[in-house]
């Protein structure tokens, strides 16, 4: 692997190794690598730690990470919203049975490693792409993290320090979220204030790959129009009800059984969304929150 010397500490040179692709090619068919994520969302709350169920899917072209559950969850809701539609009726009805906190999806190609997520922005679903690079700088310590022996590896991204642990023995340069580029897969990586925890606790091997064609209607956006948006929405989250409810001033709004006004629902939307932005103030992407 085509490593120099600083120091006592290694870096990878900006190149992909040859022949870790080809490995990767090789390995990469149809595998599921199962992350748990711990997060803490409130950093005044520290005690609220929440955790989650992550998978990472490779194939050959490339990888998805999201949320098992939030994708079978919305899988079982389209497939009733067809049937009711299908049936004419009148009254569209919804549950959607997923409690998490996940919604997002990282898709990453392969040899390029082009990322982009999947996000929401006032009701909107965007594809960012994200050109950001990762500079990792691969230490000497190992660990053995589950069965596999790993090696140490440190990055500074989306505002905060990171420390890696990858498995040599796993051909494969990626891991959970958008990280990748080490010589080996990442099984655990945490922030410097163990905020934001992912570490592989299962591998399945040739999983019929999870179905997210819906996601194909997104609006494709770069990185930084998507903060741009994220800012006008957080600085004015009930614009897109606002907007809806100007269009169809005849409509009815119903409310757990009771029919609410408009401007009430606006009103409702935005001390939601201010009580949400002071309790959901350790995002992953720390710099995201910083205009």
């Amino acid at each position: 692997i085509p490593l120099r010397l600083v120091g006592s500490e290694m870096c990878i040179r900006d190149s992909i190794p040859i022949f870790l692709l080809i490995s990767q090619v090789i390995f990469a068919q149809n595998q599921r690598f199962i992350y748990e994520y711990k997060f803490i969302q409130d950093s005044t709350n520290r005690q609220d730690t929440k955790s989650e169920l992550l998978v990472l899917d490779l194939n050959n072209s490339g990888s998805k990470f999201y949320s098992y559950e939030k994708y079978r969850a919305d899988s079982v809701m389209y497939a009733e919203l067809q049937k009711q539609v299908a049936a004419q009726s009148n009254d569209i009805l919804l549950n959607n049975t997923y409690k998490g906190s996940i919604t997002y999806l990282v898709e990453k190609s392969y040899p390029d490693f082009k990322t982009f997520i999947y996000n929401s922005v006032g009701g909107d679903d965007y594809k960012i792409s994200d050109d950001r690079k990762i500079n990792w700088k691969i230490l000497p310590e190992t660990e053995t993290v589950g069965t596999f022996r790993t090696q140490k590896a440190e990055t500074e991204m989306y505002g905060r320090k990171w420390t890696a642990w990858f498995a040599p023995e796993i051909p494969v340069q990626d891991g959970p979220y958008k990280f990748y580029g080490l010589p080996g897969l990442i099984v655990k990586i945490q922030d410097k204030t163990e905020s934001h925890i992912f570490e592989l606790k299962g591998v399945r091997k040739d999983v019929a790959q999870t179905n997210t064609s819906r996601r194909e209607k997104a609006v494709e956006i770069t990185q930084d129009q998507y903060k741009k948006l994220f800012w006008e929405n957080r600085k004015d989250p009930a614009k897109s009800l606002r907007l809806l409810i100007s269009e169809n001033p005849t409509s009815k709004v119903i409310k757990d059984g009771v029919e609410v006004s408009g401007e009430q629902m606006i009103r409702e939307r935005e001390k939601t969304a201010k009580e949400n932005q002071k309790k959901f103030n350790n995002a992953l992407e720390l710099d995201l929150l910083k205009e």
